[in-house]
């Protein structure tokens, strides 16, 4: 499986984790430090990136696209 298959497939699980209402959420690490958070609002249909770099505030993003945010956490984690 490829990173972006792995990624996509993270995504989609976390949308279904989200069934009952409440946002669901996930991290991306790479060697044990935290890259990104997601999380998945169901009400919206919306999913949030929280990108997390040394000595700055965590950066907030919006996504209503899986596929747009699946490449964005790639880029993330390269």
């Amino acid at each position: 499986m490829s990173q972006l298959q792995g990624i996509l497939t993270r995504l989609k699980n976390l949308q279904e984790q989200s069934g009952g209402g409440e946002p669901a959420q996930r991290y991306f690490e790479v060697n044990g430090e935290r890259k990104c958070q997601v999380t998945f609002h169901p009400k919206t249909e919306t999913f949030e990136l929280e990108v997390y770099n040394e000595k700055e505030k965590p950066k907030r993003y919006q996504f209503d696209n899986v596929d747009m945010i699946t490449i964005e956490i790639f880029d993330l984690i390269q």
